[in-house]
């Protein structure tokens, strides 16, 4: 897919790696973008300084009334980008309750479910289009101290394999984005190094345009993905270490 002229969606558009999002697809000549928040007043700054290309939604992806309406509203999306998530940044056990657990697994795994359901035969109607699912590193190994979070960008990772599969017969793209820590408001607790947003979207949308199926945006995830190629149990017992407490 060449990004010059295409019509997209971006969820999460208000902040962080969403709207490092839109101000690349701006730079690579997108016809027209919407962009999608729960309080869509957030957006207004992104509207003002580019008329006629930013259309705003106003767009809780756990609401399936809203998942709906976006749908109707954007029926000439040709890449869909579902960046939107949730991070408690809180452990399974050590943890009073499942709340934040059941957050982040309505906003990681069924929000972005529905936000495919909706949105494939808006894609089917205007010649297949792409999908691209903002993922993480930790879909591939759980760091217990985000433990619920890992747990459901775990889910999504398996998601984004089926939804891949089932969407192929109508020439439907699925991609696959898992950078490490990224310098946004949910990392801001992380004391590593992070990627800066625009480099993620850089290269999420340059895998767009190659047609690759999974990115691994960064140093730290190209590395931990090499090592679970090599031996998963390594890697995991390096996680471990970073426990609740």
């Amino acid at each position: 897919m060449k990004l010059d002229g295409v019509v997209a969606l971006v969820t999460g558009s208000n902040r962080g790696i969403g709207m490092a999002f839109v101000e690349r697809l701006i730079a690579r000549g997108a016809k027209k973008i919407y962009v999608a928040a729960r309080d869509a007043s957030t957006l207004s700054s992104l509207v003002s300084a580019n008329p006629g290309v930013i259309l705003p939604l106003t767009l809780d992806i756990t609401d399936q009334d809203q998942v709906t309406s976006a749908a109707r509203q954007a029926e000439d999306v040709t890449l869909l980008i579902n960046n939107a998530g949730a991070n408690s940044n809180t452990a399974l056990i050590a943890i009073d309750g499942l709340d934040n657990a059941r957050r982040e697994m309505e906003t990681n795994y069924f929000g972005t479910l529905s936000m495919c359901r909706a949105f494939a035969p808006v894609l089917k109607n205007n010649g297949g289009g792409t999908i691209v699912n903002v993922l993480s590193i930790l879909s591939l190994v759980n760091l217990p101290a985000s433990g619920s979070y890992s747990v459901s960008k775990a889910a999504a990772y398996s998601m984004n394999q089926g939804i891949r599969a089932e969407l192929s017969s109508q020439k439907t793209k699925v991609i696959g984005v898992m950078p490490g820590a990224v310098d946004t408001d949910m990392a801001k607790a992380f004391e590593g190094p992070k990627e800066k947003p625009l480099d993620v979207a850089d290269a999420a949308l340059q895998a767009v345009e190659d047609a690759l199926e999974d990115v691994y945006p960064g140093e730290m995830a190209r590395a931990v993905s090499q090592g679970l190629a090599e031996n998963a149990k390594v890697v995991e017992r390096e996680f471990s270490a970073y426990i609740p407490g």
